[in-house]
């Protein structure tokens, strides 16, 4: 297979490049697609058409240093799991911690609710699953994702992104039944880096793609 192109061009575009490695999953007919939200949403639209698999969601949250939210102290995710970062060496007081984590909670539900509206999640148990990100810097939150979804019982767990740090794809290893990471440049430095455009991913273009896979699918099976 060949080597990747970087930088990629967008998300669409990396999640076709994805697909590609994920190939082998083809013809699974229990196989479920989960896009982390917001940017893994675009990349696992196309991984999923490409595997004429279902996409669903699967909403992870950040906990950001209060006053430095880009630096990650861990992730909470849907089942109550919260994976704290073990790198963080900056003292967070119990009070600060569980407000930072409240209001991730909230947003995680908000989330949730808009996404999904009143269709229930796609159940997990017994499916090979994919969870999907636009890519890996710390792996906090997918760290979080894996360990949420565990706990549903899939009968196989495949974490799969078109970039990644090399030890954080290692790392994963650990938690994942297989992790699939298109490129792994050094030095890693962001995800933002190995794209060409990586646009804020909106609210509206989350519910979009889903709709727009539901959508795709109904005609194919049909």
């Amino acid at each position: 297979m060949k080597d990747v192109q970087l930088p990629l061009r967008d998300r669409r575009q990396a999640g076709r490049v994805l697909a590609e490695r994920l190939e082998h999953l083809r013809g699974d007919p229990n196989l479920l697609v989960l896009g982390v939200p917001r940017g893994g949403v675009a990349v696992a639209f196309e991984v999923a058409l490409a595997l004429q698999a279902p996409l669903d969601i699967f909403v992870v949250r950040k906990l950001g240093y209060p006053g430095h939210e880009e630096y990650a102290l861990g992730a909470i995710a849907s089942g109550g799991v919260r994976v704290m970062n073990p790198a963080v060496d900056v003292p967070v007081s119990p009070e600060d911690l569980a407000a930072v984590v409240a209001r991730e909670q909230d947003e995680l539900v908000r989330r949730e609710l808009l996404y999904r509206g009143s269709r229930p999640a796609i159940a997990i148990q017994g499916r090979t699953v994919v969870l999907v990100d636009d890519g890996l810097a710390t792996g906090s939150t997918m760290r979080a994702a894996v360990l949420a979804v565990r706990q549903q019982k899939p009968h196989r767990l495949v974490v799969g992104v078109p970039v990644g740090a090399e030890d954080t794809c290692a790392m994963l290893r650990r938690d994942a039944d297989e992790v699939i990471c298109a490129a792994m440049p050094s030095p890693f430095r962001a995800v933002g880096l190995w794209y060409q455009e990586f646009p804020q991913a909106s609210d509206e273009e989350v519910h979009q793609l889903l709709d727009e896979s539901r959508r795709l699918r109904a005609l194919s099976i049909h």
